[in-house]
């Protein structure tokens, strides 16, 4: 079993500690963190590596939990990130293949960050034909020993470099190769070879 951070289109080495997996656990019952996937991810674009964050509703001197999270609808980031998601990839092999099912999570508000990012979970899961069962923490564990612990996936700051093998990405001529995007970056370019693709991986996790 893995333990993991839901976050929002994770990392393709979160996929990888997926995929590998034979069941899974997400946290929801930790604190709010800062500089995290939680709430953002990285993808591919004519000016190199971009950020697409989704804006929360902050609550100042309040630790809150992450489960808590609102999502900020004040500026609307659903049909900005839409736009950039569509310059960036809609000349990739597999972009017309998926937009029509991914178009409902920027079209439906939802209130809660971690709904959103199990809205897009199983969207991936879908897609890769992955079936793999779930579950939520009941509790907070900041160690443990039965499980292998991952949740440090979802740390934007960590500066750990992952060895993912290359896959041709639309801006490679120009940017060259960048490692470890969002997940939608290697659906986008591999379609159904994803999942073949995390589970050839061999990544210390």
């Amino acid at each position: 079993m893995t333990l993991l951070q839901p976050t929002y289109f994770s990392t393709i080495a979160q996929y990888v500690a997926i995929a590998k997996s034979n069941k899974i656990i997400f946290e929801v019952e930790d604190n709010w963190q800062k500089q995290t996937y939680r709430n953002r991810c990285y993808i591919n674009t004519a000016n190199g590596k971009q950020l697409l964050n989704v804006p929360i509703q902050h609550q100042k001197g309040i630790k809150q939990k992450t489960k808590d999270i609102k999502i900020d609808y004040k500026d609307n980031w659903q049909k900005q990130h839409l736009k950039t998601l569509k310059t960036a990839y809609s000349s990739s092999p597999f972009f017309e293949f998926y937009i029509d099912d991914l178009l409902p999570l920027f079209e439906k508000k939802v209130s809660f960050l971690l709904d959103l990012n199990f809205k897009c979970h199983e969207f991936i899961m879908e897609a890769l034909q992955l079936e793999i069962p779930y579950k939520k923490t009941k509790k907070f564990s900041k160690e443990t020993t039965s499980i292998l612990d991952v949740r440090n996936l979802a740390i934007d700051k960590s500066h750990t470099f992952y060895n993912l093998e290359r896959y041709i990405q639309v801006f490679e001529q120009k940017n060259g190769f960048i490692s470890n995007l969002s997940i939608l970056d290697l659906l986008f370019m591999e379609g159904p070879n994803t999942l073949n693709y995390l589970e050839k991986q061999n990544l210390i996790l």
